[in-house]
């Protein structure tokens, strides 16, 4: 009431003569607090229906990230989608630093140098292909093209192709969903700012579909960029295989001994590689004084010795 109402009510009130605590039935205040009731619902229903606004322009960039990544899943391979973006890479590249119909004393080629390293990590002789005489831009895209289009081929002959389309389908779907996630945040702190577009005459819907847009833009140019990057600096660290169990039982029989195999000479390590295994003597059968008829004892079994001490503290101790 005191927002909404009318500005009449508080002359009312005091025309009236109540007293504060006291019950308000006259037909005029029930008539300001309905009219005021519905005033406070239009805003609300308007604040709802903006919001519906607001949130129609997340869900139409989610529905197309979300087809999207529903497609690189369900797809055999993604080296088609990865090759492209690598050439939508190049194109950018040479057109930010070799500009159409301008001269090569115009081309800013060491900077393309250094994105051309940062992406890819090559070192490519441009500056060369700048003084010779006729190049063109046309040139230019082309070997760097085939240069990039090559590192990858080496990849997929060193890694082999079965691992390098399941390593592009993961760097791809990762990445992907970084950036959208990233995406979304900054959606949402441009939604809580959007509103004060309103001060400076601006629609604060339109506004925010335009800078929600060139977000979305960003987001597909990033995607592009760290895709390439991240599959030019791919290195796969390949596990090792699980030994078979005839490898496993061939080392259960190997001895271990206190002295270095490399030290010692070549009849000793035939000897140690043949020596047999130490069997199980039971307590009466050993002799105290002959550590040789002791054969295998527990560490932490008493020293057959008589000593009172545990064997890895006596006879079994390391040195």
């Amino acid at each position: 009431m005191r927002i909404f109402g009318s500005e009449r009510i508080d002359g009312l009130l005091q025309k009236l003569g109540l007293k504060e605590g006291e019950a308000i039935f006259h037909p005029w205040m029930n008539k300001a607090i309905e009219k005021a009731q519905q005033k406070v619902e239009a805003r609300n229903y308007e604040i709802r229906k903006n919001l519906l606004k607001f949130d129609n322009v997340m869900n139409d960039q989610r529905k197309v990230i979300y087809d999207q990544r529903i497609e690189m899943m369900t797809a055999e391979h993604v080296s088609d989608t990865i090759a492209a973006m690598r050439t939508e890479i190049n194109e950018e590249l040479v057109g930010n630093f070799v500009p159409k119909r301008s001269y090569p004393e115009q081309w800013d080629m060491e900077a393309l140098e250094r994105e051309v390293f940062r992406i890819y990590g090559l070192h490519t002789p441009l500056k060369d292909w700048a003084k010779e005489e006729g190049i063109a831009d046309e040139e230019i895209l082309e070997r760097l093209q085939k240069i990039a289009t090559e590192q990858m081929a080496h990849k997929g002959a060193h890694y082999g192709d079965e691992i390098m389309r399941m390593a592009e389908k993961r760097v791809l779907l990762q990445t992907l969903d970084q950036l959208w996630k990233d995406h979304l945040l900054s959606l949402d702190h441009l939604r809580h700012g959007i509103n004060l577009r309103a001060y400076g005459q601006r629609d604060p819907l339109n506004e925010y579909k335009q800078e929600a847009f060139s977000l979305f833009e960003q987001l597909l140019s990033q995607l592009r960029e760290q895709v390439t990057s991240r599959m030019a600096h791919l290195e796969i660290q390949m596990e090792r295989p699980m030994p078979t169990l005839e490898q496993m039982q061939r080392a259960q029989k190997m001895q271990e001994g206190r002295s270095d195999p490399a030290l010692a000479p070549a009849a000793d390590m035939v000897e140690i590689n043949h020596a047999p295994l130490r069997a199980h003597v039971s307590p009466e059968n050993r002799n105290p004084n002959d550590p040789a008829s002791w054969g295998k004892v527990a560490r932490n079994d008493f020293c057959p010795c008589g000593s009172g001490k545990k064997y890895k503290h006596c006879h079994g101790a390391i040195v």
